[in-house]
């Protein structure tokens, strides 16, 4: 049986980022408000499911009939921005009882990742510098990006940033140094623009993405994997 969409061409983004938060946010309140108002229900339901609909495809039939496309003002990455300082900042550390050159070559193995960031579901590398990221968005949604490594010593420091026109705005390091009485302090800096500025960065926290929690957590994971049994695998260097 062949499903309804198939073979048809994907449909284009033409909502941005923004508007998909907005929307999202908005879809959600307007099911849960239609679940208690009898009344409203056959007006309220359909309303809210396209909204739900708008934020998580990023597609909206209404726009593509008006010829009007918001996403591609996206299109301006506000990573120069970050790394010039701009944006959201988070910083988190954790002591990891474990040679710094160890801990280095285990996340430089970017397909590692995912074993101790609960919010990633996987990472494809790309080549020495490029790799592509896929992570869980709100509300059963997937977020997709291309990242690229700027900045490495070897041992020491990794600092990366998405690259134009994704879904995620940020850039961001982890820094690798001894720590007094033994082991390495593992730090890792973060900045990112949230989806919607500071309405998006509501609806983050509506939906538990606490940033500084999350990098926290990651870092807890990190030092319990790389404590335990894990044995250093090479890592191909830099080109």
């Amino acid at each position: 049986m062949t499903a309804p969409d198939a073979g048809r061409p994907p449909r284009e983004l033409n909502v941005g980022r923004t508007e998909r938060w907005i929307s999202g946010l908005g879809g959600a309140a307007l099911l849960g408000y239609s679940l208690r108002r009898s009344r409203l229900r056959l007006l309220l339901l359909p309303l809210g499911v396209h909204l739900v609909r708008r934020a998580l495809t990023g597609h909206c039939e209404i726009n593509q009939a008006l010829g009007r496309n918001s996403a591609r003002a996206d299109e301006r990455s506000s990573v120069a921005r970050l790394e010039r300082g701009e944006g959201t900042k988070v910083e988190e550390a954790v002591v990891v009882a474990r040679p710094r050159d160890e801990l280095f070559r285990f996340w430089r193995q970017l397909d590692n990742l995912p074993r101790f960031m609960d919010h990633l579901e996987s990472v494809t590398v790309l080549d020495d510098r490029r790799s592509h990221w896929v992570a869980k968005g709100p509300l059963g949604s997937r977020v997709e990006w291309d990242a690229e490594i700027v900045h490495e010593i070897p041992d020491e420091i990794i600092a990366w940033r998405s690259l134009p026109g994704s879904e995620v705005d940020q850039a961001g390091q982890v820094q690798f140094t001894p720590a007094h009485g033994g082991g390495t302090d593992v730090r890792v800096v973060l900045r990112y623009a949230a989806p919607g500025g500071k309405a998006g960065q509501t609806v983050a926290h509506l939906l538990g993405d606490d940033p500084a929690r999350q990098i926290a957590d990651d870092l807890r994971r990190f030092k319990q994997v790389t404590e335990g049994a894990y044995v250093a695998a090479p890592v191909p260097g830099p080109a």
